[in-house]
């Protein structure tokens, strides 16, 4: 499959997923304003399940990385075996997933007839938030590459939605878990946003967590490497069936 309608589906992906994430964020502010607790469970919830229909629906395109951080341990772990991205692909898909986000966070604010772009004033800055960031982002990648690992990637959308949402509540960060993404929230001002400032702490984080998972797997799951190819990379049969 080649690489440029892989690269679109990894946009439109990751378009879908900010535009759940901030447009979910709107709504839930306009439908429970003064209620921060309720406001964070609706977005959680509609976060978690558009993320796993989205899984389900570019899985077999392009593997649903939609995260610059999975598509790099993806590379890391199949560079020596061939099993996964090239440098060429990783540069790719990253492009394309940094380029969705920010659609994405417009496509939501002129849903909600906002302006396209307000950069957002929301700080999220300080030691906790950064160590949630390398939790939730390390956590992510380990789930990910286990499945593989043990064959069971089929449960993907599911339990990566259930991660996510539950990574809402227990990291003091919300659970950005992808740079991607947290470059997409610093262009609305609203319920999900980031301040631009708060951007580089987070994405330094997350990019920590994808090296903390790197030592995780290779501690618990020492031939995830050779199982990379289940996580992201469709096969032969799956793009007969696209056509």
């Amino acid at each position: 499959m080649s690489l440029a309608r892989r690269a679109s589906a990894e946009f439109a992906g990751t378009a879908l997923l900010v535009a759940a994430v901030v447009g979910s964020g709107i709504a839930a502010a306009r439908l429970s304003p003064g209620d921060v607790g309720l406001q964070l469970l609706e977005n959680a919830v509609a976060t978690a399940l558009a993320l796993g229909a989205l899984i389900l629906t570019f899985g077999p395109v392009s593997g649903a990385h939609f995260n610059p951080v999975v598509s790099a341990v993806d590379w890391w772990l199949g560079r020596r075996t061939g099993t996964g991205l090239t440098v060429r692909e990783l540069a790719g898909y990253a492009a394309a997933q940094v380029a969705g986000a920010v659609a994405g966070a417009v496509l939501a604010a002129l849903m909600y007839g906002l302006p396209a772009v307000s950069w957002s004033h929301t700080a999220r800055t300080g030691g906790n938030l950064w160590l949630a960031e390398v939790v939730a982002t390390a956590g992510l990648v380990v789930l990910i590459f286990a499945l593989a690992r043990s064959d069971r990637a089929t449960a993907a959308p599911a339990a990566v939605g259930a991660y996510i949402g539950a990574a809402y509540w227990f990291t003091s960060s919300t659970s950005f878990a992808n740079p991607a993404v947290t470059i997409g929230r610093a262009f609305t001002d609203t319920f999900a946003g980031i301040a631009p400032a708060s951007v580089p702490g987070f994405v330094a984080a997350q990019l920590v967590g994808g090296l903390v998972a790197v030592a995780a797997l290779a501690v618990w799951y020492p031939q995830a490497r050779r199982a990379t190819d289940a996580a992201i990379v469709p096969h032969p049969i799956e793009e007969t069936a696209l056509r």
